[in-house]
């Protein structure tokens, strides 16, 4: 068969029905805007996401009898209150601890230096001085890059403080107005779809409750295991307890590779802090039990209802989509591979138009 004839059987197999054309110029086209015009329209999207985050509390309050208006006043306060607390208590604490840290890498640096030549010295047959040598170059080699990154941030503070600002003015007012214009909003957009739209909608039904039920699991995640890994850290005396618990705690945004990565330095500052003793392996053994419970009971209570990827696909979601489009791109990994996974088993295919079966791989 000619190249032709292929092309053409695909596109009368996937693209012959009318809907399916207009869902994929829509896919398209959204992706476009996001890639193009991410950066412009952050602090829309960042509204968009904390409104879908609130909704849920929105719509629990309207089923228990409050006015729509009144509902949507409370959640709104409770937002402020909890963006003022993390403006004004959370960050500042964090920050503080980070420039506490950055000032005291050269005595991290020069405290390691020394435990790698007691471990040389205890171990010649293991470490070798030429490992010591190539260690100590790129341990060196990324502090310096860690200061030209501090000047660079520093030099740059003004136009990150204009940004915050613009954060914290816009975020809130789309935030008010997507939750309390919600209906007219989504009949707008509704309006503009074509009135055949049984595929969007199979999809849209679909995926809205998982959609939602990750993206405010994986906040509760965040809030959960950050909280409990500054509680553990400050009870144990660690340093920088607050800029570690923070850490962890978006560490569950990668699966399988945030956790192991967060341990670097949690572990450097607790042997830096108290040596590689007993209290050193008390801090690693707690981190571990955090850790497990986390993978264990946490995440089976939280997603319980999300659909089941393969790890190689969440791991692929993640370094595409991450690479794409940085930090929201790591958070919605797994909902886009989810919503890639949902359109592939509901596309139309052959004449008859129906979709492939959910027990699709």
């Amino acid at each position: 068969m000619s190249l032709k004839g292929i092309l053409r059987n695909w596109f009368e197999r996937y693209l012959s029905d009318e809907e399916a054309i207009v869902l994929l110029a829509l896919l398209i086209g959204g992706f476009a805007v996001v890639i193009w015009l991410g950066g412009a329209l952050a602090p829309f999207f960042t509204a968009l996401v904390v409104a879908f985050l609130l909704q849920g509390v929105v719509s629990w309050l309207e089923r228990r009898g409050l006015p729509r208006l009144l509902a949507v006043g409370l959640v709104f306060l409770l937002f402020i209150g909890v963006l003022l607390a993390l403006a004004l208590i959370i960050l500042p604490l964090v920050w503080n601890q980070l420039v506490e840290l950055v000032q005291e890498a050269p005595s991290m640096f020069a405290s390691s230096q020394l435990w790698l030549g007691e471990m040389q010295t205890k171990y010649p047959t293991i470490v070798t001085p030429d490992q010591i040598q190539g260690w100590i170059a790129t341990a060196g080699h990324q502090a310096s890059q860690l200061g030209q990154r501090a000047l660079t941030f520093s030099l740059a503070s003004l136009g990150n403080l204009m940004a915050v600002i613009i954060y914290l003015v816009l975020v809130p007012i789309l935030v008010f107005f997507l939750l309390k214009d919600r209906e007219r909003l989504v009949d707008f957009l509704l309006s503009m779809l074509p009135g055949k739209r049984t595929l969007m909608t199979r999809i849209w039904e679909e995926m809205d409750d998982q959609i939602a039920n990750y993206v405010r699991g994986k906040t509760i995640e965040i809030i959960i295991v950050g909280s409990v890994a500054f509680i553990v850290f400050w009870g144990f005396g660690l340093p920088y307890a607050a800029l570690l618990g923070l850490m962890v705690g978006l560490s569950v945004l990668v699966p399988y590779i945030g956790a192991a990565v967060a341990t670097l330095p949690v572990a450097a500052v607790a042997g830096f802090h108290f040596g590689v003793g007993d209290q050193f392996l008390y801090v690693l053994v707690a981190y571990a039990i955090l850790q497990a419970l986390d993978g264990n009971v946490l995440v089976p209570i939280l997603f319980s209802e999300a659909v089941n990827l393969h790890p190689v696909s969440i791991i692929v979601a993640v370094l595409f989509f991450g690479g794409i489009w940085g930090f929201w791109g790591v958070f919605f990994a797994i909902p886009l591979a989810t919503l890639i996974k949902a359109l592939v088993q509901a596309w139309p295919r052959g004449e008859s138009g129906q979709a492939g079966s959910p027990e699709e791989p």
